[in-house]
């Protein structure tokens, strides 16, 4: 099977990366959720050899993701597994310190965004990071025209899926004991957040 390619991971690999050096300096491991054609696993494991990289997609795009994967093997890059954030017994025996996402939460749907906010809030030890790539509002607004238009396009393909508030994200990701940490501005109208997971007792007094 020839290994899928998406040019916008080609392109945005390097910016993302950059980031990640400095914000999984002490990570050990990491789960890549959505990881679609595997270019992102592949390019990120290479760079950051300190850690594991555990790429993961939808049973039915497994066959896709394993294809690149397996094409360009490295010592710590598992083999991916399949990963729905509906299912519950998927998840049970992952262990990660640190979660990446790239472009899915304006593709699935608003409860599966919460959905993933509580499995990635019950996953992750004190201190841990979920990293989420992607275009974001804030406070109500586009950041750009080119958001807005994108924003149209794809609600018209699937009206409930779209992007997603910085606001509305903070709230469910603080429900799950998540607080944001960083907001990088990124090229091409994108952001990464970073969020870390407080202790139980910060998640108290922050509720």
């Amino acid at each position: 099977m020839q290994a899928a390619y998406s040019e916008a991971a080609e392109r945005n690999k390097w910016p993302i990366l950059e980031k990640l050096h400095t914000l999984l300096a002490s990570s050990k491991s990491v789960l890549e959720i959505g990881s679609g054609t595997g270019q992102h696993a592949v390019y990120f494991a290479s760079a950051l050899s300190h850690l594991v990289w555990q790429p993961s997609e939808l049973p039915d795009k497994l066959p896709m993701l394993l294809s690149h994967c397996l094409h360009r093997p490295s010592e710590n890059l598992a083999r991916p597994i399949a990963l729905d954030i509906d299912n519950d017994q998927n998840w049970i025996a992952i262990q990660a310190d640190t979660v990446f996402t790239a472009n899915t939460l304006h593709i699935i749907h608003w409860p599966q965004v919460c959905k993933l906010f509580i499995r990635v809030g019950s996953l992750l030890p004190a201190n841990g990071l979920f990293c989420t790539y992607g275009p974001f509002n804030t406070d109500g607004r586009y950041t750009s025209e080119s958001n807005a238009q994108f924003d149209s396009w794809l609600k018209n393909r699937d009206f409930n899926s779209g992007i997603r508030d910085i606001r509305d994200l903070q709230y469910s990701a603080e429900q799950n004991g998540l607080r944001l940490q960083e907001n990088f501005e990124m090229p091409a109208n994108n952001r990464l957040l970073a969020w870390r997971k407080l202790a139980s007792e910060s998640v108290k007094a922050a509720l």
